[in-house]
């Protein structure tokens, strides 16, 4: 008789949880041992709990799913089903390499799909091949992943929706989230400013403050004030103040080397 499948759910959206949390709940044979808000958690867990099957969600702040196996090595990892809710370049990657996966949002039918799949592969002990797969996984993507984000996840009551970085006009930090400001609409993000900063590209977007990102594209006028600092003016009139500290951010624009 196959031993009860010890489960680890990995995802930084309460509700995300709650669903998977619903569905596995009422397979049999399956033991949900814990939850996880974020990477640095789920590394913790799977050290300390090892856990035989880890849900794990591609996008999360400061530590990805990707960066949970990094950080572990591959080695280390238990049978592992990601969950993304949008990730062109993994989800390739998983379907070249046959390393399953959950598409937000997903029904149960595709879970049920997916837990078949698990037992299967309890059933027949093939985790040497687990690991080999998600292997050759890991070095996939880091040939294939690009080093900025075309698109920008948005995670909202429940809701799943996608935001163009192009569209962004200017981001500004808002306690523990970041604020996208797209025409007349803002939208929250649970990131850092220092993440978001790396996920966009220096050509495109300039960190003209600890606190703001503004898009190059937007920026109308720029407006020296006193001691390094400019006012900066987009297309809508929003106006922005640079700061000292990021003086040379500017310089590309004024025609200066840094």
């Amino acid at each position: 008789m196959m031993e009860r499948i010890r489960v680890l759910i990995v995802d930084d959206e309460p509700i995300a949880r709650q669903g998977l949390r619903t569905l596995l709940a009422a397979e049999t044979g399956i033991e949900i041992i814990g939850e996880c808000r974020n990477g640095h958690e789920a590394v913790k867990a799977i050290r300390e709990q090892s856990p035989n099957l880890v849900f794990l969600d591609v996008q999360m702040p400061k530590m990805s799913g990707f960066g949970v196996v990094a950080e572990l090595g591959v080695a280390n990892m238990p049978a592992v089903v990601f969950v993304t809710a949008y990730d062109q370049y993994a989800i390739k990657a998983f379907e070249i390499d046959a390393m399953d996966y959950l598409l937000k949002p997903f029904d149960e039918e595709r879970f049920q799909k997916t837990v078949d799949r698990v037992r299967d592969h309890f059933r027949h002990g093939s985790f040497a091949e687990l690991n080999k797969t998600l292997s050759t996984l890991m070095t996939r993507l880091d040939r294939v992943e690009p080093k900025h984000n075309e698109r920008i996840v948005i995670k909202s009551g429940g809701r799943i929706f996608f935001v163009n970085v192009d569209e962004i006009d200017w981001i500004e930090a808002a306690g523990n989230y970041v604020r996208l400001h797209i025409g007349d609409k803002s939208h929250l993000l649970r990131e850092t400013m220092d993440a978001m900063s790396e996920k966009l590209a220096a050509d495109k977007f300039l960190r003209i403050r600890r606190s703001l990102i503004v898009n190059i594209g937007q920026i109308k006028t720029l407006e020296a004030l006193f001691k390094g600092e400019y006012q900066i003016i987009l297309q809508d009139g929003t106006q922005l103040r640079s700061s000292r500290r990021y003086r040379d951010q500017l310089n590309p624009l004024l025609g200066e080397s840094s």
